[in-house]
């Protein structure tokens, strides 16, 4: 089993995790017990052209980027981290518009759901 020292190190330059979408992310490990890494991949689809896909894993890829961002333990493959780097992810439980929202920089454009974007 691959352990985080295996993977490529990376930083928070590339991926952030807010205080509380770490603390819905640490929740979540929790509750559905379905893997220790939280694994982001943009793939293509979506009503902007891309959008953000996130599961749990309890092993990546050989060539995977590891962050840890708050307590939180992040896989990302490489093609994904050239369009996620300086992405902020948060976490909100409102009612409406609530869940986990990308704040990526690199994004000309988002849907107002914030799950789809284009370069």
């Amino acid at each position: 089993m691959l352990t985080d020292n295996d993977y490529l190190q990376a930083n928070e330059k590339l991926v952030r995790l807010t205080p509380r979408a770490s603390e819905k992310v640490a929740n979540l490990i929790e509750r559905e017990k379905t893997g220790i890494y939280l694994r982001i991949r943009i793939t293509g689809g979506g009503c902007n052209g891309l959008s953000y896909k996130m599961k749990f894993v309890d092993e990546g890829k050989p060539n995977d980027l590891f962050v840890a961002s708050e307590g939180a333990r992040i896989l990302v493959d490489s093609k994904t981290a050239l369009y996620l780097r300086g992405t902020t992810l948060d976490y909100s439980d409102q009612l409406v518009a609530g869940g986990f929202k990308f704040s990526n920089p690199n994004a000309k454009a988002s849907c107002s759901c914030g799950e789809s974007f284009n370069l």
